[in-house]
């Protein structure tokens, strides 16, 4: 009786740039039944019969398969480039553009739009809706956007995108690329959309929209009115501006700027004297619908959180209440004597949301008077907008700890954060499209 040992060791497979992951030795123990053959040399050897060396060389080629299988399915598990492992840290100044304390503000321009520009997006929209008589209209629109990797994903506006069935990009020239839709989010009116990148497609780099201070130069790039990948600048005229996206929710910390954004503008990046991409253009401040000096750009910062879930989910998965309100305020407005003089007072509650799970009451169809949300973990609630502020920090799974207005007393009632779909409420600010 004879063994022979089958012995695979130390793979060690490369998932991505960061990821290494070590598959320990594989032994396989074989044991055949060795025939002794005496030679001329009276020297003994092992000689394998046709069948033996047939199941060795099975053997062999199963191993050979399952260390192959467990490479594919590590890949799938880490795959190269998963979106959720994406890092986004401020960028180093791209090639090109020379330090501007050594060159002319001119110069400075000049290579910043020859650095960035071939990665701004034209993003061309179409779109059907029906009419009162029922008669289906095409609907055109575009905005810009910024490419963020090497794999065709592009950043822009919620609002650019929003609705449409059919969306082209190109970057100057005759060509053109069909795109599709990876992620949305209207609370921060962002979106990410892909095409089948060219060969060499550049990439925008990102800056740290924490660091900028007012005053400081900057620089805008997209498509206004339709013209293809226009330069304007400016410079900060204000931080942590409140606008609000598509959906009216509060997006805080804008930065104000009086470089020149109009219809089309909308998605393109707006950036530092470095190309580092500092904001994402999204809205004007505007009567007649053009630039007057007032526009708003979402913070690069912002767009870093939330560019993960919409790569690995198609959305930015957040805690939520699953309910409606009334604020006190408004209601005591139109001539009604409430209890309290601030708050929300809990109009319905979606079934089995955070709010009804966590019991709390609704006005009732006979008119009894609700619950009424008078503070969250300490911090006073007057509007939806001090809700809104509130659950963006917060985590899915989180305990919130509200004191409620309920029956002529005050509790405290905790409510575990669950994620429920929120309903849609109409703008107030025009967006640039």
């Amino acid at each position: 009786m004879g063994r022979f040992l089958l012995e695979t060791c130390g793979f060690l497979f490369r998932i991505d740039n960061t990821t290494r992951v070590r598959h320990e030795c594989i032994k396989t123990m074989l044991i055949f039944n060795f025939k002794e053959v005496e030679i001329m040399s009276n020297k003994v050897v092992y000689q394998l019969s046709g069948k033996q060396l047939l199941l060795l060389a099975i053997a062999s080629a199963l191993i050979a398969i399952g260390a192959t299988a467990l490479v594919y399915n590590l890949g799938r598990i880490w795959p190269n480039g998963d979106p959720s492992n994406k890092a986004f840290a401020e960028a180093a100044p791209p090639a090109g553009i020379s330090d501007p304390s050594a060159v002319s503000d001119e110069q400075n321009s000049i290579e910043v739009y020859k650095a960035i520009s071939p990665g701004v997006a034209f993003v061309s929209t179409t779109s059907y809706v029906q009419d009162w008589m029922g008669d289906v209209e095409e609907g055109k629109g575009n905005g810009s956007g910024s490419v963020i990797d090497t794999e065709g994903h592009i950043l822009t506006n919620n609002h650019v995108v929003e609705g449409a069935t059919k969306l082209t990009v190109s970057f100057g020239g005759d060509k053109v690329y069909p795109a599709t839709v990876v992620g949305r989010d209207p609370d921060t009116d962002l979106a990410i959309i892909k095409i089948d990148p060219p060969a060499g497609l550049p990439v925008v780099p990102l800056g740290d929209s924490d660091k900028l201070s007012v005053g400081q130069k900057v620089l805008a790039i997209g498509n206004p009115f339709g013209l293809d990948r226009t330069l304007t600048t400016g410079v900060i005229s204000g931080l942590q501006r409140p606008i609000r996206g598509t959906n009216n929710r509060p997006i805080d910390a804008a930065i104000q700027t009086d470089a020149s954004i109009n219809p089309g503008n909308s998605g393109g990046p707006l950036l530092d004297k470095y190309g580092r991409m500092i904001g994402i253009n999204s809205q004007i401040l505007s009567r007649g619908g053009g630039s007057v000096g007032v526009g708003f750009a979402i913070p690069v910062n912002l767009a870093k959180r939330v560019i993960p879930q919409l790569l690995q989910y198609g959305e930015v998965r957040r805690p939520k209440l699953g309910a409606s309100f009334y604020p006190v305020a408004d209601i005591a407005q139109q001539g009604y004597k409430m209890p309290v003089d601030h708050g929300l007072l809990l109009r319905q509650a979606v079934a089995g949301g955070s709010a009804e799970r966590a019991g709390l009451k609704s006005v009732s169809s006979d008119g009894t008077i609700g619950d009424i949300l008078l503070s969250a973990d300490g911090q006073k609630i007057n509007d939806m907008d001090d809700l809104f502020r509130l659950l963006d920090k917060k985590q899915i799974g989180d305990t919130v700890n509200f004191e409620v207005y309920r029956s002529g007393r005050t509790i405290t009632v905790p409510v575990k954060l669950i994620s429920t779909p929120a309903s849609s409420t109409t703008p107030t600010r025009r967006s640039v499209q």
